[in-house]
């Protein structure tokens, strides 16, 4: 199968997540998203963060709302040691099913900073990325960017819609008093 990798911490998982899931099984061509619940991101502060556990509970339950989503919530970063670097998730992946191919999904946002992420340079050669739109970046520029390092590396520009809600956004809406269950999975 081909198998697009979503990560991330997913505090809370939301209908911008939901929209890229479908994005990428419907229109991406990928058969299944494995939705990956980062316990600790390398590039992130743990203050003020349910723990992985429940956020990956969370991430189950809404995905479950949601069947028509061809997407399952993978736990195996919680059974890693951190640093929790994408590219040691991928290559468990690949090792636990060799039978699938695996494509890391990514905003442009990460793309921009994807330079400083631990081996990136297999990612993309190896396994590839699929890139989404995100406000205040452009795509091309960033592709361009990388592909003069290496002509080889594997980088597709979405034709998807920008999210334009964040966790970030959902979670200062529910601490001021605000509810934003609307925006929620």
């Amino acid at each position: 199968m081909n198998i697009a990798v979503y990560s991330g911490s997913f505090n809370p998982l939301h209908i911008g997540h939901q929209a890229i899931m479908e994005h990428l099984t419907r229109e991406a061509g990928f058969d299944r998203v494995y939705l990956i619940v980062t316990p600790q991101s390398p590039f992130k502060e743990a203050s003020g963060v349910l723990t992985g556990r429940e956020r990956y509970e969370a991430a189950v339950a809404a995905v479950r709302r949601h069947p028509e989503i061809q997407a399952r919530v993978d736990d195996i970063e919680l059974g890693m040691e951190p640093p929790h670097y994408t590219i040691r998730t991928l290559d468990a992946l690949r090792e636990r099913e060799p039978e699938n191919t695996f494509t890391l999904a990514i905003g442009a946002d990460n793309l921009d900073s994807f330079p400083r992420w631990k081996d990136y340079r297999r990612i993309l050669l190896e396994y590839g990325v699929v890139v989404f739109p995100r406000k205040g970046f452009h795509r091309g520029h960033l592709k361009a960017r990388l592909l003069k390092e290496d002509p080889r590396y594997r980088i597709t520009l979405l034709k998807a819609p920008p999210v334009t809600i964040s966790s970030t956004e959902i979670r200062e809406g529910t601490a001021a008093g605000k509810n934003m269950d609307k925006y929620l999975m």
